[in-house]
């Protein structure tokens, strides 16, 4: 069983680290900083920059609020579902 658990949490790091190189891409492209970025979403910087480290609290991986996407996408001026990586794990338990 914690098996299941670790590879389910490896894959979600692996996820949020493609978000995260996504972010910085995009913001990149449209010659924003992160500070940019995170005033436009209404973020604070530091939470902004954890989020293109793919780093959540505590050294967990990323698990941003849809909301924070959301204001993310707009600030970045492209849909959520730009600002996500294909293929998302498998969060479900079998």
């Amino acid at each position: 069983m914690v098996k299941r658990s670790e590879d389910r949490d490896a894959a979600w790091r692996d996820y949020t680290n493609t978000l995260a190189v996504r972010l910085r891409q995009l913001r990149a492209d449209r010659n924003l900083s992160q500070e940019d970025v995170a005033y436009r979403a209404g973020l604070g910087r530091s939470m902004y920059q954890q989020l293109e480290k793919g780093e959540g609290r505590r050294g967990l991986a990323a698990d941003p609020k849809l909301r924070t996407l959301v204001a993310i996408s707009q600030a970045l001026n492209v849909s959520v579902g730009l600002l996500l990586p294909d293929d998302p794990p498998d969060m479900t338990t079998h």
